[in-house]
């Protein structure tokens, strides 16, 4: 190693630049080693003899003396030239045998080309500047977003991974999401996909850059952005089949999801080429369950297969990282095999203050930065780590694509080198604490201390995190600019104690990002995770959020970097009519945090005062709320029932209507709206469901007085009040002593029926007094009295006997209630103060209980006894049934027992376990028998100790059906049965009240085994007699005993299809049937069974289908396009659509439901992909003579040239179209075959799963291909050919389609033809003047054209348009005396279609200048003359308006009614009648009485005539919303019929429609208003419009507009002084 040695010290003690070696120098380096010696000696050995580097020694010491003597620099030798001073001799003249000659300029470039390349290896760490596209670096994942990643960079970089930039095979998942998602919302499509299901915090992983960029910011710099890909096509980019080699790192992506492992794609072209990953070598951070597809991993090479295809991967980091035992690269084919990530042993040729330099395998440069060789970390000297000489084990962290000669970027630090995601440790070895959990970001440390200072670069802080420290960037000390950094002086020395905040931690370096800035110390927030929902935040307006209707948001800056958004609804507690006057960029605000939402990094403000500055405690979660509890909160919705109230976070509640005020509220969108502020108080809180009800009533408003009236006011007390109000079922009442408000319902007025109590209310009026009322209960929160007027309880109240609480309630007492709920188990029965009770079932008149409801409705007067009360919980229960005997009070007293059934036992304990007595049936259910031992003491039979065998079971779905109570049965004590938890106990377990577990079979009877079956005894195909304990979805519970129970599948429950379909009515709780054990797991008490026959119940496999079975399958998943069906637990088919039916045209997935079980039919096994193709054709499942409309193709064979068959679309190519026609097969269309005519975009007329009709053209039997044709002329018979250019004649009347618009004329397409199109010249569009093509069509117009001239050598095609064209045809078509009706018919069907013949076509035929003479229009005629606009008038009203118009030049105002409409004199003449002409036309019209065509004549030629009707104006409306001009002809039309009111209402709406920017326009508009209201209206309203003009326009001109307008209507007495407030002196005054 001295060659080396030498050569680093005199590269520092040159100083001069040194020159670039030329690209001869490896080609030198090689020609002077010897034969045997390797190119590339391994281990960075030396390529000198021991001669050469002895002759370097002297030399140097030689050097060093002269200097050290004389002072000056030691004479050259004849090795040395004059741009380098090492003493490095000439490698030819030693091994060449010549004689010692000067060598030349060349040669001694040659030889010194070692220490060159040398020389120019730079320790360079990773930086923005440095990462070009196409770098690759090693990474680990920081962040997971919802639609990227972050992933940590060496050198504090942090770069991004676009969804779309993971894998292949996962963006093909989210492109079927946006698809499948697009008609539901368009977001979305990636909204259920969880991007931490794929990658976790911490993950290694090698990406490329693909750009970088600065994204915009307000600042001066903007963010600089770095966006990666981890795809393994760009992060093995260069990688060929040869390359992957042992112990190489390479990126995969999983494929697919394998029993056994995962199939990786490692992004090599070529399907043979790929990875596995065994299920054992996945790595403790994920097991094979949890790996998604589309997942990525950077994996370890661990060997090839045999045939080299495939190549064995481990993703376990833990392996990969254990360098130490070999796991790094030793031979590489290829310099691209050392990728990041990769481990290698590199020889330390340098160790310089700012990194370690090195060689990997003797051949290729390798640098570590002060960071990565471990000397921030550690703080200790790198020389003293480091020897050079000395190998030591490295990962590749990074390539320099642009550098020369190639050079990686290696991390000497341990946590990198394992691949571990923490340098933290604990008891020497590192663990798995997050770093970012032990000290988060934008937490300050008061007392940081100075444990390294790196001069020029930053300095190393100590956090209080052991084995991570902090780095502060020189940047980042202090607000001013730092000159310099010492060790042992200045305040950043080593040992200063200073106050730091960490803003970020870098996972490659380990180390936190920390700035002792004050200002950042000082800043609220350094992200959007800091934000606390319900802080208050300054902040200043970026930007105005604007849209159609004006400001509809606001941008705040809250921090640098943190930016919200203020929803227009949160401007202010007030409606803003102008938000941009009161919010302008750059001003300060006050704003409170409304949400957060990090992961779509939004944060919503508020700007309202109410908010901002309430001292309420904000409601972020509804945990932390309680009943009662106030704040003000936002309405963000309001309907007839109520409103929602928005608070913070995603906490709302409900304000019901009632609840909004303390008066009667009948609309409340006429007293509240949307962002109003309401202060509101809780009524109920459900946090598990998040849902709040919410009041608005003061509870304040309710006096102490009042609240003290209400507290005394008694339950049970009679009072008297009088009627305020009745409702639809309540009546309100004021009682008269205490000035209360109480509720009395109408079904309270009598004891009677609901029908006897709604005419009961009829009689009540508003006013009266009712008297003798009951208070029923009350509700001192919500001040709410009930009072009830039934005879039964206001009787019970004077004698007494009211039960107000459950201290009133009496053993053996009737007391009278109402009925407040009926359930199948009872009826609930309500007193005064809440008080209930149950009255079961059991004891409710025979009678009663065998009708609906028991007999009985809600609030239904009853009277009962009481049978029992349960001091403890406070129940009790009533009876119906009369009391007969002594009386029972259940219980047991003293152990004796009384009237027992079989009269021998005396006592409660003569009932032990196997004791056989007798027992009488009290009730009967689905499962149970319910019976009695003796006098309170109870039993129970469960239905699976009833029957020993199937055969003894009558009904099989009402086994319990034969037995009746009262019924006498011998039955044997098998132990406790605990009612509250439904289980089996032994017979030590006996509770205050005991229930026996008994059987009642006949084997129990005689046999000498007590115990029931247990799981544990229930062994694997075993038979058992089992009973339906419940009926759930998917499956059916069943008893085996007392205490076993399984469940079976539903698919396992018959070979009978059809009784599977509805398993709630085939197999009822309670039947009965045989069952199989097929699994038992008695460690979680799991057992499962089938009823299916033996021979049917072996596990469903491939090799046991076979093509036409039929076999119950579960549908598990319905898509458009196909039905996935479940066959057993490790076997699924699939449906497609040419298999759903035998009708294509009733093809529909969506009629079978999910978990819907039905038959299907094998049509297809793809035995190596374990996929299975059914059928649901009725013609296979049911019966095969079922009529068969589209028949079943399963190969080419089925089918014959000429065959017109039908399919669905499987795929659009580029070549043309694949049809399915059969399972599994298709049949390929060619683009030339899919149409008669030629499609332009051919694409579009096709789509995926559209069903098409065909004719099979070809069939190739030996490969298996179809191909059709779907042309028109091919399937149908009687298709007819398109016209052809030689089938055109002149005097042809032909329709068609314009097809381009140009100023000469247009071009028509025939209809029905081979795109036969000509040329209608502008001259033959209407029968006047040639009009502007342009403005009388646009391109789609449907016309009627004829031929006027065929030109058969050009192919050319003249057509014309006149109206005139077409009279003679439509003469003869039409009878004289259908003439009036033929007329009205075509007038409709104009309007409707919107099609005509000729020019009769409102859309194509509107001129730019709708409304007005067509001689208006711009440019000159054909004779060249100008047209002269002065004097002409509108059809519709007077002269044009002088003013400015969008849609025109200079125009002329509209005179109607003798006023005008600008306010500015004007000149215009009047328009002399045109009697004569009107004569000639009424002549005519006489005369030839082609009534139908002088309309068509008049509607085509409408820019010529103007508009005549309010239909013309709303047409040419609909081309010019935004001309002014037109708006007030229209108006001038209006006035003209004398309807001032509807030229009002067309005024308003040309405010309304005119865009906002055509200010003009808007302002011709608010002075034809103005000119209206001074003709026709009042000084009010003239003044009305006035001040609205004012608002919308520039006030002195509107002024000014005004004043003109009283001048020329002689009112020169302004009535309106108002008119001349704003208006400017003049000058001269």
């Amino acid at each position: 190693m001295a060659p080396n040695k030498r050569k680093v010290e005199s590269a520092d003690r040159d100083t001069r630049p040194s020159k670039k070696s030329k690209s001869s120098t490896a080609s030198s380096k090689i020609a002077v080693l010897p034969k045997e010696e390797p190119s590339f000696p391994r281990g960075g050995a030396s390529v000198l003899t021991p001669l050469e580097q002895k002759q370097i020694q002297v030399q140097a010491r030689n050097d060093v003396l002269f200097e050290q003597e004389t002072g000056k620099k030691a004479p050259r030798s004849e090795y040395e030239d004059e741009e380098n001073e090492s003493d490095v001799p000439a490698p030819a003249a030693t091994f060449s045998g010549r004689a010692k000659r000067k060598p030349t300029a060349k040669a001694r470039s040659k030889s010194t080309g070692l220490a060159a390349k040398e020389k120019a290896v730079r320790i360079e760490g990773l930086s923005y500047r440095r990462l070009v596209p196409g770098t690759l670096v090693l990474g680990q994942v920081s962040q997971i977003n919802q639609y990227d990643i972050a992933l940590s960079l060496p050198n504090n970089l942090t770069g991004y991974l676009p969804i779309t930039s993971i894998s292949d095979r996962l963006t093909s998942i989210v492109e079927t999401k946006v698809d499948d998602q697009g008609d539901d919302d368009g977001e979305s499509g990636s909204k259920d996909l969880d991007l931490g299901n794929y990658f976790y915090r911490g993950q290694y992983l090698r990406a490329c850059v693909i750009a970088t960029q600065k994204e915009a910011t307000s600042g001066s710099n903007g963010k600089r952005h770095i966006e990666l890909s981890i795809n393994p096509r760009q992060a093995n980019a260069g990688l060929r089949e040869s390359d992957f080699v042992v112990d190489s790192m390479v990126q995969a992506s999983v494929k697919s999801v394998e029993d056994h492992g995962l199939i990786m794609d490692l992004g090599v072209e070529g399907d043979k080429f790929k990875g596995f990953i065994s299920s054992k070598e996945i790595g403790k951070e994920s097991d094979l369950s949890s790996v998604q597809e589309g997942a990525v991993f950077l994996c370890l090479v661990t060997g090839l297969s045999s045939n080299g295809s495939v190549v064995k991967l481990s993703a376990d980091t833990q392996k990969a990282g254990h360098v130490k035992k070999g796991r790094f690269l030793t031979d590489a084919p290829n310099i691209d095999c050392f990728s990041p990530g990769t481990a290698i042993e590199i020889l330390v040729s340098d160790v310089t203050a700012s990194g370690v330099i090195g060689k990997a395998m003797g051949i290729l440069d390798v640098t570590a930065d002060l960071v990565h060789a471990g000397a921030m970390a550690t703080g200790k000297e790198l020389g003293k780590k480091y020897t050079v000489g000395e190998k030591v084990k490295a990962r590749v962290i990074c390539n320099y694509p642009d550098a020369e000669p190639r050079k990686l970027g290696v991390s000497l630090l341990e946590h990198v080198l394992s691949l571990k995601s923490s340098p933290v440790r604990s008891d020497g070895a590192f663990n798995d604490a997050n770093p970012i959990d032990l000290l988060s970001i934008s937490t300050i440390v008061p007392e940081a201390r100075v444990a390294k200072v790196e001069p020029g670069i930053g300095l190393m802080l100590d956090m209080g995190v052991k084995g991570i420290r902090g780095y502060v960037h020189i940047s980042k000390i202090s607000d001013g600019k730092i000159e310099t950094l010492a060790q042992d002086t200045g305040p950043y020395k080593v040992g200063s104690v200073h106050k730091a905040r960490v803003i970020g931690y870098n996972y490659m370096d380990g180390l936190y990002i920390v700035s002792t800035e004050p200002k950042v110390i000082a800043q609220p927030f350094l992200s959007i995770g800091d934000v606390r929902v319900g802080q208050v935040a300054k902040g200043t307006i970026e930007k105005l959020l604007i849209n159609e209707t004006g400001v509809s948001g606001l941008i705040v800056t809250i921090a640098e970097g943190i930016t919200g958004l203020v929803p227009e609804i949160h401007f202010s507690d007030i409606h803003l009519q102008h938000p941009e006057k009161k919010f302008k960029v750059g001003a300060s605000v006050t704003t409170r945090v409304l949400a957060t939402i990090p992961s779509k990094r939004q944060i919503r403000l508020t700007l309202k005062k109410t908010l901002v500055n309430s001292d309420d405690e904000t409601w972020t979660s509804y945990d932390s709320l309680q009943v009662g509890a106030e704040a003000p909160g936002t309405i963000i919705s309001i309907k007839a029932s109520g409103a929602v109230v928005q608070f913070y976070g995603s906490v709302r509640g409900f304000l019901p209507s009632a609840e909004m005020s303390e008066s009667f509220i009948e609309d409340p969108i006429k007293h509240f709206r949307i962002g109003q502020v309401v202060r509101v108080r809780i009524l109920s809180l459900d946090a598990d469901q998040e849902r709040m009800i919410v009041s608005c009533r003061d509870p304040s408003a309710f006096s102490a007085a009042q609240q003290e009236r209400i507290q005394n006011l008694a339950v049970g007390s009679l009072v008297t009040g009088t009627v305020l109000e009745k409702t639809n079922d309540e009546i309100i009442l004021e009682l008269q002593e205490s000035r209360l408000k109480a509720i009395l319902p109408f079904e309270h007025l009598t004891d009677g029926s609901s029908p006897k109590s709604s005419s009961a209310a009829t009689r009540i009026r508003v006013g009266q007094d009712m008297k003798d009322l009951v208070v029923l209960s009350k509700a001192e929160g919500k001040r709410l009295i009930h009072l009830t007027s039934k005879p039964s309880l206001v009787n019970a109240t004077r004698s007494g006997k009211l039960i107000k609480s459950f201290r009133d309630v009496r053993e053996g007492v009737e007391i009278d209630g109402y009925v407040s709920n009926i359930k199948p188990i009872g009826v609930f029965v309500q007193f005064a103060g809440g008080t209930s009770g149950l009255l079961p079932k059991n004891h409710l008149p025979d009678d009663a209980v065998k009708l609906p409801d028991f007999g009985m409705q809600k609030h239904q007067s009853i009277s009962a006894r009481v049978l029992s009360i349960n001091y403890a919980d406070e129940h009790f229960v009533l009876t119906k049934k009369a009391e007969s005997g002594p009386k029972d009070d259940g219980k047991v007293s003293g152990g004796s027992l009384s009237n027992p059934v079989d009269g021998v036992p005396t006592n409660v304990d003569d009932f032990c376990l196997g004791k056989l007595t007798k027992a009488k049936i009290g009730s009967v259910k689905q499962t149970q028998l319910n019976v009695h031992l003796a006098d309170g003491v109870q039993g129970r039979i469960d239905m699976s100790e009833v029957f020993d065998k199937i055969e003894d079971i009558k009904d099989r779905k009402a086994p319990l059906k034969p037995y009746r109570p009262n019924q006498i049965l011998p039955v044997r004590v098998l132990g406790m049965y605990d009612s509250r938890n439904h289980k089996f106990l032994p017979i030590t377990h006996r509770g205050k009240a005991p229930v026996f577990e008994l059987t009642a079979k006949p084997s129990g009877q005689d046999s000498t085994s007590f115990k029931a079956l247990t799981l544990d005894q229930v062994r694997v195909g075993s038979t058992y007699l089992v009973f339906v304990n419940n009926v759930v979805e998917d499956y059916v519970w069943v008893s085996l005993s007392p205490n076993v129970r399984g469940r079976i599948k539903a698919l396992d429950l018959s070979d009978d299809v059809s009784l599977l379909k509805d398993l709630g009515k085939n197999f009822p709780v309670g039947s009965a049937f045989d069952a199989e054990v097929i699994n038992v797991d008695v460690s979680n008490d799991r057992l499962d069974l089938t009823a299916k026959s033996r021979s049917s119940t072996k596990p469903l496999a491939c090799s046991d289908l076979s093509i036409g079975t039929v076999l119950a399958g579960k549908i598990t998943k319905v898509t458009e396009r196909q039905v996935l069906v479940q066959l057993s637990e490790s076997l699924s088919g699939v449906v497609n659509l040419v298999d759903l039916t035998d009708d294509y045209s009733t093809a529909d997935p969506t009629v079978f439901k999910k978990n819907q079980i039905d038959r299907f039919c094998v049509r297809h096994i793809d035995a190596p992909n374990k996929r299975v193709y059914l059928s649901a054709r009725p013609s296979k499942v049911l019966s095969s003579s079922l009529p068969v409309l589209d028949r079943e193709i399963r190969t080419a064979s089925n089918v014959q040239i000429n065959d017109v068959i039908r399919g669905f679309i499987k795929n659009v190519a580029d070549n043309g179209i694949f049809i399915s026609i059969g399972t599994n097969f298709t049949a390929f269309v060619r683009i030339s075959d899919l149409s008669d005519l030629f499609l332009k975009d051919w694409r579009s007329e096709f789509e995926i799963d559209q069903l098409v009709e065909g004719k099979v053209i070809e069939v190739d039997t030996a490969s298996n291909h179809v191909r059709m044709s779907l042309k028109k002329s091919h399937v149908d018979s009687t298709y007819q050919p398109p016209m052809t250019f030689n089938d055109m004649a002149v005097g042809q009347v032909v329709t068609g389609k314009v097809r381009k618009v140009e100023d000469f004329g247009v071009f028509v397409v025939v209809d029905n033809s081979a795109n036969v199109s000509g040329l209608c010249h502008r001259t033959q569009l209407a029968d006047g003047q040639g009009p502007n093509p342009q403005k009388l069509y646009s391109k789609g117009d449907l016309v009627k054209a004829k031929v006027l001239k065929i030109d058969r050598e050009k192919q050319r095609i003249s057509f014309g348009l006149k109206a005139s064209y077409f009279r003679d045809e439509m003469d003869a078509d039409v009878d004289d005396e259908d003439d009036d009706l033929f007329q009205e018919r075509i007038v409709v069907d104009d309007d409707e279609s919107g099609q005509g013949t000729g020019t009769n076509k409102f859309e194509g035929m509107l001129p730019t200048t709708a409304g007005l003479p067509a001689d208006l229009e711009d440019g000159e005629d054909e004779d060249g003359a100008d047209n002269d606009t002065h004097g002409d008038t509108v059809d519709g009203g007077g002269a044009l308006i002088n003013g400015t118009s969008t849609s025109g030049g200079k125009l002329q105002g509209l005179d109607a009614g003798g006023f005008d409409w600008t306010g500015v004199p004007t000149f215009s003449e009047k328009r002399e009648p045109e009697s004569d002409t009107d004569a000639e036309a009424s002549q005519a019209k006489k005369k030839k009485r082609r009534k139908a065509e002088i309309q068509i004549d008049r509607t085509g030629d409408l820019d010529a005539h103007g508009p005549q009707s309010e239909a013309d104006y709303e047409r040419l409306l609909l081309g010019q919303p935004n001309s002014s001009v037109l708006w007030l002809s229209y108006m001038a039309f209006q006035l003209q019929l004398s309807e001032t009111e509807q030229a009002r209402g067309i005024g308003e709406r040309a405010l309304r429609t005119i865009h906002i920017r055509e200010q003009d326009e808007k302002l011709n508009v608010w002075v034809a208003m103005l000119n209206l209201e001074n003709t026709y209206g009042t000084d009010e309203s003239v003044d009305e419009v006035f001040k609205r003009a004012c608002q919308y326009c520039d006030s002195l001109d509107i002024h000014e507009r005004l004043i003109s307008i009283y001048i020329q209507s002689g009112n020169n007495e302004v009535s309106h002084p108002s008119a001349y407030k704003g208006v400017p002196e003049s000058p001269s005054h």
